[in-house]
């Protein structure tokens, strides 16, 4: 069974970083894309950042796009987001998702392509 676990959420001043994590457990995480979303209060789930390993690709939201970093490492089976320069609007509970297949167009920035998710983690950006 696929499980992901999201950590590393937490308070941060504006213009500061903090680094997500997602373990990843039940599947090689080398195999399936991988997305982060965010959902703040009164707000819809949105897409924040995905990864395919074949090349490896990355995508972002435009919100994000220049200081959010996705990556993985495959030893560790776990998926990262470096989000640097944060700003108040980037507060908001972080989930990491894993699609169940390979097949489709990329990138998939939509939450129903992806079919496992994690608990979320709280970021929350002071100003």
């Amino acid at each position: 069974q696929v499980q992901l676990v999201e950590s590393g959420g937490g308070l941060v001043q504006t213009g500061g970083s903090l680094r997500l994590s997602c373990a990843v457990s039940g599947r090689t995480l080398s195999r399936y894309p991988m997305g982060w979303f965010r959902q703040a209060p009164g707000n819809e789930r949105e897409f924040v950042a995905a990864i395919r390993w074949s090349g490896p690709q990355n995508y972002y939201s435009d919100s994000v796009k220049g200081r959010f970093i996705i990556s993985g490492d495959n030893a560790k089976n776990t998926v990262y987001l470096q989000m640097n320069s944060l700003k108040p609007e980037d507060t908001a509970v972080y989930y990491c998702a894993a699609r169940g297949g390979i097949s489709g167009t990329w990138p998939w920035t939509n939450d129903r392509a992806y079919d496992y998710w994690g608990q979320g983690t709280q970021v929350t950006v002071s100003s």
